[in-house]
């Protein structure tokens, strides 16, 4: 079993960030349900804006959205700013909106029996909103969500410390990760040993 996780921050991979933090714990807790998986930072890569599988012209997507098809589990890793998922969190939705017009040998959208997760971080308010689009867009696409699939951390009003510069992982957030892990791993199985039926 393969996850990949999606970091969607703002910042080259240079610079320290509390989404591929928190991507990092996850695939930590996924890997002891024997799911192995690796972060990618996307704003590293050049993905062009679009709603096509390949925009061309030096467009990074489709090496990316190949190691997509390859894993059980995607989690996509955001920032909050302004109270909304980051710009590259968007533009990765964008990207995958192309996978309802690509079919297995079986006609179903290439995302069936996939599995997906999200992570929100933000030292502001918007956790909820940003998971509930992402649980809209990642299903619309194909994907399937487990229970309890997300997992977030805000700041309190006005504070600005980020969740990379807190001395330990708060409780809540462990806990979190390691049901979202958990569910995710187990669903994942269940959907690899039985497809969702062909149309």
């Amino acid at each position: 079993m393969r996850a990949l996780a999606l970091a969607c921050s703002l910042k080259p991979s240079a610079e320290r960030s509390s989404s591929q933090l928190i991507a990092e714990q996850v695939l930590g807790e996924l890997r002891s349900h024997g799911v192995e998986g690796e972060v990618v930072r996307v704003v590293d890569h050049d993905i062009k804006p679009g709603v096509e599988a390949d925009m061309g012209d030096g467009d990074e997507w489709p090496r990316l959205r190949e190691r997509i098809a390859e894993a059980d589990i995607l989690l996509i890793s955001t920032p909050t700013w302004v109270g909304h998922m980051s710009s590259v969190a968007q533009r990765v939705l964008e990207r995958l909106d192309a996978e309802l017009s690509e079919t297995d040998d079986e006609g179903r959208p290439s995302m069936f029996g996939k599995v997906a997760v999200t992570a929100v971080v933000g030292n502001e308010d918007g956790a909820h909103k940003i998971t509930a689009d992402l649980y809209q867009a990642l299903a619309d696409t194909g994907f399937t969500i487990p229970a309890q699939g997300g997992t977030y951390w805000n700041n309190e009003a006005m504070n600005p410390t980020d969740y990379q510069d807190l001395d330990e992982t708060p409780k809540a957030v462990a806990s979190t990760n390691a049901t979202l892990a958990r569910n995710a791993a187990h669903l994942a199985r269940l959907l690899r040993a039985d497809q969702y039926p062909a149309g």
